[in-house]
């Protein structure tokens, strides 16, 4: 019998990063009084991930007296400020655990914008165990990220399990490398090279309503 393990993508899939970024970046080019061209930058810059790096780039591309690490950090405290998890997301959640799941976050991106996103949307309480890309320098689709947080849930992909998400070849191609059943969320354009997902759907709560309703086989 095949193992209640939800392996959830976060931007994208849990919580909607693209107008939190939006939002993040408009505030942190005014509070600078900078005008569109670095607010245009910014948003290219960012457009898939986000570190530190980045703003030690804007800080000489757009002369700032402030440090990288204080950018840095800026940014940070106004994505935890401004992103969001719906009500029903969170419920969603808080059912899967109820019904004896166990909740995996597998993600891209820096340990310090994930881990406080995680926090700030009260994400962290409904979830089993976490697994960053930029704490292990490994990416999805590799299969060791899968692996990682399977083992953070105190699980292993062995038993196999379910991966949710937005990117086809991250999520649903790295769900599929790893073992587990996928469910793909629309938005993103299809990859022809992608195995079919098992199921799709438009809204993660779409997903979640799947596996409240599927016995493990």
């Amino acid at each position: 019998m095949q193992q209640r393990l939800a392996l959830f993508d976060l931007d994208g899939t849990l919580v909607d990063r693209q107008a939190a970024y939006n939002h993040v970046v408009a505030e942190l080019c005014r509070a600078h009084r900078l005008g569109l061209p670095a607010e245009q930058w910014l948003l290219s810059q960012l457009a898939d991930r986000a570190n530190i790096s980045d703003f030690a780039q804007f800080r000489v591309a757009f002369d700032l007296s402030e440090s990288p690490e204080a950018l840095w950090q800026e940014y940070i405290d106004r994505m935890a400020t401004a992103i969001t998890c719906r009500p029903e997301v969170l419920k969603g959640l808080a059912d899967l655990r109820a019904a004896n799941w166990t909740i995996g976050i597998v993600t891209n991106g820096s340990t310090d914008t994930q881990r406080a996103k995680l926090a700030a949307t009260g994400i962290s309480d409904l979830v089993d165990g976490v697994a960053v890309s930029g704490e292990q320098e490994i990416r999805k689709p590799d299969r060791r990220l899968f692996e990682l947080a399977a083992a953070r849930c105190g699980l292993t992909l062995a038993g196999g399990g379910w991966m949710i998400g937005d990117n086809p070849a991250a999520d649903i191609g790295g769900g599929h490398q790893a073992g587990l059943r996928t469910i793909w969320l629309r938005g993103r354009p299809w990859r022809d090279a992608v195995p079919a997902a098992h199921h799709t759907v438009d809204d993660v709560t779409g997903a979640i309503t799947i596996l409240l309703t599927t016995n493990p086989e």
